[in-house]
């Protein structure tokens, strides 16, 4: 062998065998990472997803329960009490008249009423439902006007002039309400109109506030309307039926309209100074009046036979 030289036989093996192993083991593990490089971050994208949405939640719900829910704070205000028995009187627009109870007409009669909608005066022998109903079509005033004798309160719209989902806002104060009803009315003078026995109050908005006012006021509060005990629910076979009610008549009443002092109707006596309803028609307890809200005694009159209420 020359002197100097040197024997890398078995050494030069053994490192290519080294080298290729590592290379194996790179090609495994996916590589190396530089030394001192952090571990790449996942994130928790549908966590923060979930989060957001709750957050877009909780900003709806906001945007829509507190101003209903302050609106029925205010609204409250208006309940009536022993002290303040009919609070409508501090709502401004509110016109009242006061009426004669009990003067029926015939379902082919008409009435001259004295105002548009009618909130008072002679009306048909049978009640328009009005146990939270909404009429998608006008319907006939001298039912409605019963009604309101029985403690609801009418919520009327001009059709003309209120929009598919301003109807919705009004359906909303109504809808299952009951003692509350809800229908179109053809020719009416403002956007709005509310009626209860010998209340009315017209608006230009379906957002004012003084919709609920009203209705918190005047639905069944015993202090303003004669048939105190009445309810709102349909008598099959009476000639009103809520699915296809009368129909409304935009005419001007004729010359033998009844007259609002009745024409000479004797009034039921049945119906003045309130009624006593049967064990199987009494109101729900919600409905019920808080003893400080009740009327004192009064003496009854016996029901008239035949009456209808």
């Amino acid at each position: 062998m020359p002197s100097g030289s040197e024997s890398r036989g078995p050494d030069k093996k053994s490192g290519a065998k080294s080298a290729k192993a590592i290379k194996a083991a790179k090609k495994k593990s996916g590589g190396t990472r530089a030394q001192g490089t952090a571990a790449p971050r996942h994130i928790p994208w549908l966590t923060i997803g979930a989060g957001g949405a709750v957050v877009v939640l909780v900003a709806v719900l906001a945007v829509n329960l507190v101003p209903k829910y302050q609106a029925n704070v205010e609204a409250s205000r208006f309940a009536p009490s022993a002290e303040d028995p009919d609070p409508s009187v501090d709502i401004d627009g509110v016109v009242t008249v006061d009426y004669p109870a009990g003067i029926h007409v015939q379902p082919t009669q008409r009435v001259a009423y004295d105002y548009s909608p009618p909130f008072g005066g002679p009306h048909d022998g049978i009640w328009a439902t009005c146990t939270g109903t909404v009429y998608p079509t006008a319907i006939r005033t001298e039912n409605a006007v019963h009604s309101l004798e029985h403690g609801a309160v009418w919520i009327t719209y001009n059709p003309d002039e209120v929009s598919a989902d301003q109807v919705e806002t009004l359906d909303d104060k109504v809808d299952g309400r009951t003692f509350t009803m809800l229908s179109p009315y053809p020719g009416l003078d403002s956007p709005v109109s509310l009626q209860s026995w010998g209340h009315q109050l017209k608006l230009d908005s379906v957002d004012d506030p003084r919709i609920d006012q009203f209705i918190a006021a005047l639905r069944i509060n015993p202090n303003t309307y004669p048939e105190v005990g009445a309810t709102c629910s349909s008598i099959p076979g009476s000639g009103f039926d809520p699915d296809n009610p009368p129909p409304f008549d935009s005419s001007a009443p004729g010359p033998d309209a009844v007259p609002m002092d009745g024409g000479g109707i004797n009034p039921d006596q049945s119906e003045i100074g309130g009624m006593q309803l049967p064990p199987d028609l009494q109101l729900p307890p919600d409905l019920q009046q808080a003893p400080d809200q009740q009327l004192p005694p009064e003496p009854q009159q016996a029901p008239t036979e035949g009456s209808n209420g």
